[in-house]
């Protein structure tokens, strides 16, 4: 499996995907002078455009990379020579999660770098009215990470029953989006407000699908980076495991689909 991971991180590199995310850093430099248009919170406002610059970066390579790993060596027909060695097909997908998660935490670790040193110069420049702790950002940057590393996990499982790479790219977006707003779906329909707008059947339907999706929500640190609140330590433990767990049933899924999958 270690083989598997070396080469998919050098696949990664051989098709010059950090090229882009160099082009994309460029939009760092922007930051300081688009978050001077704030007149009061400009500190705050960099903070703000850098994480969510970093979000959506981890966001494309999640998607794209991890939607078409397993649809791409199976269309150039690599995974019948790999597999044709001595070789676990269960090994060979954990191989590629894992190289792929890699590959994202060696990204998040340079974006989180350049984000501290935007901050850094930003806050020199206009001194903000609580001081940003850092602890907090490399925080908010780490558990980003743990998200997009959960949406490959979706996209690789996705990609084990698809021949095409529609579904993987597309289904990963759709889980992506709907993962974000099931917490405020299912805070609402148990509001007093929504017990009698809703429906019983709609109420089980809707509380079955928030416990299917992964709740995404739990990974947003933003507003803790922002404005250096403090997160709690039982919340992040909890959704950590949060991320161990699910992480792990959508692999043993995908492991379980791909070894019985015919291969043509």
């Amino acid at each position: 499996m270690m083989n598997v991971i070396l080469v998919t991180l050098k696949g990664v590199f051989r098709d010059r995907v950090f090229l882009g995310i160099a082009a994309l850093l460029v939009l760092f430099l922007f930051i300081p002078s688009a978050a001077s248009l704030s007149m009061r919170q400009v500190t705050e406002l960099s903070v703000t455009l850098s994480l969510s610059l970093i979000s959506f970066i981890l966001l494309l390579l999640a998607v794209f990379l991890g939607a078409t790993s397993i649809w791409r060596d199976m269309e150039r027909r690599y995974t019948f020579s790999v597999l044709s060695l001595p070789i676990n097909r269960s090994f060979y997908l954990f191989g590629r999660f894992f190289g792929l998660a890699l590959f994202l935490v060696l990204t998040s670790a340079a974006l989180g770098a350049v984000t501290c040193l935007v901050v850094k110069v930003t806050s020199g420049i206009y001194p903000p009215d609580r001081p940003i702790i850092l602890g907090y950002l490399a925080l908010a940057v780490i558990f980003a990470t743990l998200k997009y590393i959960l949406l490959i996990s979706v996209a690789i499982l996705l990609s084990t029953v698809s021949t095409s790479f529609f579904l993987p790219i597309f289904g990963t977006i759709c889980v992506f989006i709907a993962g974000g707003i099931t917490q405020q779906v299912y805070e609402y329909i148990n509001s007093p407000v929504a017990q009698t707008a809703i429906s019983p059947v709609f109420k089980i339907a809707a509380t079955a699908v928030y416990y299917l999706l992964p709740n995404l929500a739990g990974f947003d640190l933003k507003v803790n980076a922002i404005y250096s609140i403090a997160p709690d330590p039982r919340g992040l433990c909890m959704t950590f495991a949060y991320f161990l767990a699910y992480t792990a049933i959508l692999l043993g899924c995908a492991s379980l689909l791909f070894s019985r999958r015919e291969l043509k």
